[in-house]
């Protein structure tokens, strides 16, 4: 603690022991706390409350009022506790007598102010800060604080509930870590006293009537596995699930337990422990007894989680993943003659009636198909999934799925009648199939279905009843596909099958982006643009391009009224350009199509546009062709790179200016790649002065890109200031690669010495400068590359980096800020108090 804070803080502690003080909101409290937390973490020695008495006479006054406000006393609880999480603290609190007042039987625990759930939270969150040592444990446990805890854990209040849950974690398992030295046995003798009145209250709470009881109980295990990734858990933990293993079993069998999804969760986090990561043991066939008694719903997240083990029973996991594809096994059967009875399964883990009932039922069968459609989406995205899906059955689900959705399938069995209707424009389902056909565009054995799937993602795409936010999931999976069919055709000489897709592709996008609807001509771009970047050098996508009116649609979209619609096309139109305008391939011939009137149609939206939207996605495409080399010549780019700044730097978005930062940035490391010998590589000292590096400087200079980069400098938001600053100190690197910076006072000498000086000055104070010139005032030529060398030589912009990446709060959230926005806050009783007489 620093001289400053220990002088501030009697006052503070003064002031909120004073009842007649208004109280400070929670934040300050919290961040007080904050503060303790910090130094008691560093400094586990006494000397803190020996040094700072204010800290235990703020205790004692609390303590000695009537009636503390819950604010204040939760305060004062968990105060207590943080000062009491180490043992030489701990004692000294004892001796003064507070502890037991804070959190033994004469505390709030039997006041009135224990009916507020901030102030039973804040106990547990003192007894939990305090409980990093014997005698706190001990302390704990003798004074009835366990009762308490139990009692807790079924508190009304969520936060108390969960919070007296973690604590009893953290006790258990650090009276094991600490208290133990030798294996464990199930005799209770061998376990520590904590210990003991854990487990025993554990297994009473399982074999209780009462259904909350075994369910906080359930959940109290959870998390202890779910916690106990550690070797040094490991002999326990296999000790505790023995001793309850049996009880678990029997709430699987018992449908009267309403605790099943708990159960599943515990399952989990028990399979994870190191314990059970072999493939042998009782355990394994409890996990499969819990896959069959569950409900489909239920088994779904143990499902799951079992296959992204990495060590599990691989017959554990074909069971696992049978439960998943249930559902769709069903959905197929379904779809299919009676005869056929073409599913999914060789055999169902479960009851396949009870599926069948619950995708008969309106209620249950979009929950039930959505969450495993959520769950075969993780697994599909999991890069080693150790058992193989039936990707072909499995997509064949899913098209029957969307068929049934949108009422184009009329399946020949009552079952499969029924869950058409359940399932017709069902919006939720329909999206969550469209997303695990997306993931399934990733695999290589689905080639036979290609023409069909299309045909029923062609449907949605046509379908005036498709909505807004199901059709932009149908152009998102559309576009996976059609990447899957071009590597295809590159592979099966399919050409005429994907230019026969693609151009009815083209159809449909030509209708969609004419529609009315704003959330339908956004999609409609954003699906071009992703086409257009994955079949870019596609012979077959310019064609299409070119024969049909998508060009001129998309460039009409520039005017929409939405400004969402016009930043996808403008994002569009930049893509299209690198097909029609910048590729050497057949050119589109036209003057409405050309390089020219692109770039100044899109110049115009940067200077005029109202929005920012459109506005970023102009710089950030303008930065894509400058990456790309679709700017020409150097003094094309020069010119193109001037305009672009001069527009950018009066922008007030933040966004566009550090987008013509990123401009900037990618124009000089081109530049220096062109002129000298490779982006921000040092160069020896006898090239410095060479013609390259002096036509660097002639080029930026007239670029105008000092200006920009020094007035960003100081911007008032400081991600611009920093991007800037980046930008300067690779600059620097490269005309100063020893590090020999320029002698001020040479500089001060120099024409352009006063100038630099001026600058220098403005730049220190930052986004509080009144005003940046760039045009040459106060004697700086930002477009001469003298005074530019010195000044990059002469400014210390590492300085400046270090001050622009300090964190905003750095000095009002400093602790002496804090104490010192207290005592303002509250202020004194003398300067609030009025003579009434």
């Amino acid at each position: 603690m620093t001289r400053e804070c220990a002088a501030l803080l009697p006052g503070v502690c003064a002031a909120l022991a004073d009842p007649r003080q208004p109280g400070l909101d929670d934040t300050c409290l919290e961040k007080l706390l904050d503060w303790f937390r910090s130094l008691t973490w560093f400094d586990p020695t006494v000397e803190l409350v020996q040094d700072n008495p204010c800290l235990t006479e703020l205790i004692t006054s609390v303590l000695a009022l009537p009636d503390p406000s819950a604010s204040i006393l939760s305060f004062t609880l968990q105060l207590a506790g943080i000062l009491a999480s180490s043992e030489s603290r701990f004692q000294h609190l004892q001796q003064e007598k507070l502890l037991g007042r804070l959190f033994g039987q004469e505390g709030p625990r039997g006041s009135s102010a224990w009916e507020d759930a901030s102030v039973r939270s804040a106990w547990l969150k003192g007894v939990h800060s305090m409980l990093h040592h014997q005698p706190a444990l001990h302390f704990l446990c003798s004074t009835g604080g366990m009762d308490v805890i139990f009692t807790l854990q079924g508190d009304p209040s969520l936060f108390v509930a969960s919070a007296a849950s973690q604590l009893l974690v953290h006790m258990l398992t650090f009276s094991l870590e600490s208290e133990t030295s030798k294996g464990l046995s199930t005799k209770d003798c061998d376990w520590p006293a904590c210990a003991q009145m854990i487990i025993k209250h554990i297994q009473e709470s399982l074999q209780s009537s009462s259904a909350s009881h075994i369910e906080q109980s359930l959940k109290l295990l959870s998390s202890l596995f779910g916690s106990c990734f550690g070797s040094c858990y490991a002999a326990w933990t296999e000790v505790l699930w023995l001793d309850i293993a049996k009880q678990i079993e029997s709430f699987l069998l018992e449908e009267t337990v309403q605790a099943q999804p708990v159960l599943a969760n515990l399952l989990l986090n028990v399979a994870r422990s190191p314990v059970f990561c072999g493939t042998e043991g009782s355990f394994w066939a409890l996990v499969t007894s819990a896959l069959e008694h569950l409900t489909p719903v239920q088994a779904g997240p143990l499902a799951v989680g079992l296959l992204k083990l990495c060590k599990c029973p691989q017959d554990v996991r074909i069971q696992a993943l049978t439960v998943l594809l249930q559902p769709m096994d069903c959905i197929l059967r379904a779809a299919s003659h009676p005869l056929e009875c073409a599913g999914l399964l060789d055999e169902s883990v479960s009851d396949p009636v009870t599926v069948e009932s619950l995708l008969s039922s309106k209620t249950s069968c979009a929950g039930l198909l959505c969450q495993s459609l959520a769950h075969l989406e993780k697994l599909l995205s999991l890069k080693h999934l150790r058992v193989d899906l039936p990707c072909v059955s499995l997509l064949r689900s899913l098209m029957t799925i969307l068929q049934f959705c949108n009422g184009s399938l009329s399946p020949p069995s009552p079952l499969g009648s029924t869950i058409s209707r359940n399932l017709i424009n069902c919006f939720r389902v329909q999206k969550s199939a469209l997303d695990v056909l997306a993931a399934l565009s990733e695999k290589k054995d689905c080639d036979t279905l290609i023409a069909g799937l299309f045909d029923v993602l062609l449907a949605y795409l046509q379908s005036p009843n498709t909505s807004p936010t199901v059709l932009k999931k149908t152009f998102q999976a559309t576009s996976k596909w059609l990447v899957h069919l071009q590597e295809l055709s590159s592979s099966n000489s399919q050409w005429q099958q994907t230019e026969k897709i693609l151009e009815d592709v083209f159809v449909v996008l030509q209708k969609r982006l004419c529609s009315p609807c704003w959330e339908v001509r956004d999609s409609s771009l954003e699906f071009l643009t992703a086409m257009v970047k994955c079949l870019r050098d596609q012979k077959e996508l310019r064609q299409c391009l070119l024969s049909s009116e998508v060009l001129r649609l998309t460039e009409n979209l520039l005017e929409d009224p939405e400004s969402y619609v016009r930043a996808s096309a403008v994002t569009a139109v930049g893509h299209l350009a690198l097909v029609t305008c910048f590729a050497p391939e057949s050119p589109v011939i036209g003057s409405q199509y050309n390089k020219e009137s692109i770039v100044a149609k899109l110049q115009e939206i940067l200077s005029t546009d109202s929005e920012g939207f459109p506005r970023r996605a102009v710089i950030s495409i303008f930065t894509k062709w400058l990456r790309e080399g679709c700017t020409g010549r150097l003094e094309d780019t020069e010119q193109f790179v001037s305009r672009v700044i001069q527009t950018v730097e009066h922008d007030l978005d933040w966004e566009v200016r550090l987008g013509g930062l990123e401009l900037v940035e990618v124009f000089c490391s081109q530049t220096i790649c062109q002129l000298a010998q490779c982006p921000y590589a040092p160069v020896s000292s006898s090239v410095t002065s060479s013609t390259p590096q002096n036509e660097l400087l002639q080029v930026f200079c007239r670029a105008k890109l000092f200006g920009f980069l020094f007035a960003s400098l100081c911007d008032c938001d400081k991600p611009v200031g920093q991007r800037a600053c980046d930008v300067l100190v690779g600059l620097r690197g490269h005309f100063y690669p020893m590090s020999t910076l320029e002698n001020p006072q040479e500089i001060e000498d120099s024409p352009a010495g006063r100038g630099i000086a001026w600058l220098q000055r403005t730049l220190r104070q930052g986004s509080l400068a009144q005003s940046f010139p760039t045009d040459g005032g106060e004697g700086v030529d930002f477009q001469d590359p003298e005074s530019m060398m010195l000044a990059l030589g002469a400014i210390d912009l590492l300085e400046l980096h270090d001050e622009l990446n300090k964190s905003s709060d750095h000095v009002e959230e400093s602790p002496q800020s804090l104490l010192q926005d207290i005592l303002a806050t509250v202020g004194t009783i003398e300067d609030n108090e009025v003579d009434c007489y």
